[in-house]
């Protein structure tokens, strides 16, 4: 997708930083259930937050509530400072909300289907097609645009789905696993296309079961699970709260032990093991402290032929937090 800003700059002209998406205390049963059971966070204009959990957790649920497609029976959501209701169109105008299924009409063609979507972004005329372009070329579908949608790729009709969001520029984007049932490729341009509205100011909420999704693409994540916000924090701030190290592992030669015992010296090194021909280390911030690592390999006369550094990612922080595998 095309890395450009002037196409879906914000409507609201905010700095980054400010906040633009408040929810508080967010309650919501489905009978005797309790999908989401006060959920809090908030979102800054220009940030990407991350709501990571499995299938189940109350992800969509929540964007639901913050969307205004479903009432509270708890809290309250405002946008750009103003509240959030399933009969308020004000605030609803400044969001972009891309559904987990893709809403589009698979009989028109790619141009129809934007232009359909622009007018009930009450867009017309002139206006309209110059907008139906810029979105056009924004998802890179430009040389697609009279095509059918039937004919699209599953990643192709993602981009599509993500551009009917964009066509009234909103000011908060929210994305309901967009990524799911597509090919790598597609995945990696639908998620630079997000990091790139993320730099143009965009406040931006995205839900995913993908680990590694979240810890490429969000500035925040909160994890949820059972209805609950269990977590939050940026990925570096969730590993820390459980307490997790970065393990350097070096293939070597030479005197493993003299280097072994040189590293024990190093401040912040927590635990070195000598494993048959390879050294580990046990240490806060381990690409950090690489340089100081192989200084002393050089200084005792050990030859390393390959580092592998192992850092902790959010699925260690799930298992630890929960219990359980993440489930799909």
């Amino acid at each position: 997708m095309t890395e450009t800003t002037d196409s879906f700059s914000p409507s609201t002209a905010m700095s980054q930083g400010t906040t633009m998406l408040d929810a508080r205390h967010l309650t919501r049963r489905f009978g005797t259930r309790v999908a989401v059971d006060d959920v809090s966070f908030h979102v800054a204009y220009g940030e990407t937050y991350g709501l990571l959990g499995p299938n189940g957790a109350g992800k969509t649920t929540s964007i639901r509530l913050v969307c205004g497609l479903l009432s509270a029976h708890g809290g309250e959501v405002t946008v750009a400072g103003m509240p959030v209701s399933t009969t308020e169109p004000k605030s609803k105008a400044q969001i972009g909300y891309v559904p987990q299924d893709v809403s589009l009409y698979p009989d028109l063609t790619a141009r129809e289907n934007l232009t359909f979507f622009g007018r009930l972004y009450r867009l017309s005329g002139s206006a309209l097609r110059q907008r139906v372009d810029e979105v056009l070329e924004l998802i890179d579908l430009s040389d697609r645009g009279n095509d059918r949608v039937e004919s699209f790729s599953g990643g192709m009709k993602r981009r599509l789905n993500i551009g009917a969001s964009l066509l009234h520029r909103p000011s908060l984007l929210v994305l309901d696993e967009p990524t799911v049932g597509v090919d790598p490729q597609s995945r990696h341009a639908i998620l630079e296309s997000i990091r790139t509205l993320g730099s143009a100011g965009l406040a931006v909420v995205y839900t995913t079961h993908y680990m590694e999704e979240a810890e490429k693409l969000c500035d925040r994540i909160g994890i949820i699970d059972h209805g609950h916000l269990i977590a939050e924090g940026t990925s570096r701030d969730l590993v820390s709260q459980v307490g997790k190290k970065d393990r350097i592992t070096m293939s070597a030669n030479g005197s493993l032990a003299a280097f072994a015992e040189a590293c024990r010296s190093m401040p912040g090194i927590e635990r070195v093991d000598i494993a048959d021909s390879s050294v580990q280390l046990l240490t806060e911030d381990g690409r950090l402290r690489l340089a100081q690592v192989l200084e002393a390999a050089s200084r005792t006369g050990t030859s390393v032929k390959s580092v592998e550094v192992d850092e902790p990612d959010l699925e260690a922080v799930f298992l630890h937090l929960t219990g359980t595998a993440l489930r799909e």
